[in-house]
């Protein structure tokens, strides 16, 4: 097998995988960033967070500045506060079919709505104290392209179980509606992550990559949930972190330390002194 060519782009995700518990770039980690950069390597962040939660990133991404947000869903401009440069939307309708067929299936479902300008969801949902809520209420009603909501896609449709097993609740939800949308997950609990059909972290990647006339073969890519598999998969070479989901660990050969071993510090390290 012919040796891969030297990396020139790195893709990471930030939830247990670039980033600390708590969600803290460590001081390593920061140092071998902005070393790969300063080597010609382009570093761009692929994440399911929205772009209002990049800030603890934002002042650690050089060169172009831009971070693959919402699973795919966003590309944003770190350098320009999250600017949104293009997006992804689930269509009201496809939502709406998977909300249908989730209650159907999973008494007890409840949903939240991810627009490119804010956090929506039922009354049921579990709360998030840090978001700032806009709107409460049924999730026909956040769905609908009313007033308050009218110009903002939809950027993720999100569901949440209170008993099933988060992997069983996945493989539901793609059972009964994946042909409305892609299903994947990046949380502990039985929480689903729905976007547009097709739209995944390697999607919207590999799409950028292109823009830059960069191959899969001369990308590193490091990720840890069912979320991070398509982009680990597409990428020529990929880590799974210690701490990854074992169904990562076991599609993908490489593994890096856990996040709270700065793991992907230490690979980037690896590879510039490789490099040079």
């Amino acid at each position: 097998m012919a040796p891969l060519p030297p990396p020139r782009l790195i893709a990471t995700d930030l939830d247990g995988t670039l980033l600390r518990s708590g969600a803290t770039v460590s001081p390593r980690t920061v140092a071998a960033l902005a070393a790969a950069e300063a080597a010609g390597l382009q570093v761009i962040f692929v994440t399911g967070r929205p772009a209002r939660w990049m800030a603890v990133v934002r002042e650690h991404v050089h060169g172009h500045g831009l971070a693959i947000c919402g699973n795919g869903a966003a590309v944003v401009d770190l350098h320009r506060g999250g600017e949104l440069i293009e997006t992804r939307p689930l269509l009201r309708e496809n939502a709406l079919a998977i909300v249908h067929a989730l209650r159907r299936v999973a008494p007890g479902v409840s949903f939240a709505v991810e627009r490119t300008a804010g956090f929506h969801h039922e009354p049921g949902y579990p709360p998030a104290g840090f978001e700032p809520i806009a709107v409460v209420a049924p999730v026909e009603k956040l769905l609908e392209p009313g007033p308050a909501l009218r110009g903002l896609p939809i950027l993720k449709l999100l569901a949440h179980h209170h008993a099933m097993d988060p992997d069983e609740f996945l493989a539901l939800g793609r059972e009964v509606a994946g042909e409305h949308g892609e299903f994947t997950r990046s949380s502990p609990t039985a929480l689903l992550e729905i976007s547009a059909p097709g739209v995944t972290k390697a999607r919207t990647l590999a799409a950028r990559c292109r823009r830059y006339g960069i191959r899969p073969d001369e990308v590193v890519a490091f990720g840890d949930m069912p979320n991070d598999l398509e982009m680990l998969r597409w990428a020529g070479t990929a880590y799974a972190m210690a701490n990854a989901h074992p169904a990562v660990l076991a599609a993908i050969p490489r593994h890096a330390a856990s996040n709270e071993e700065d793991g992907v510090a230490a690979v980037i390290e690896e590879l510039l002194a490789d490099r040079f």
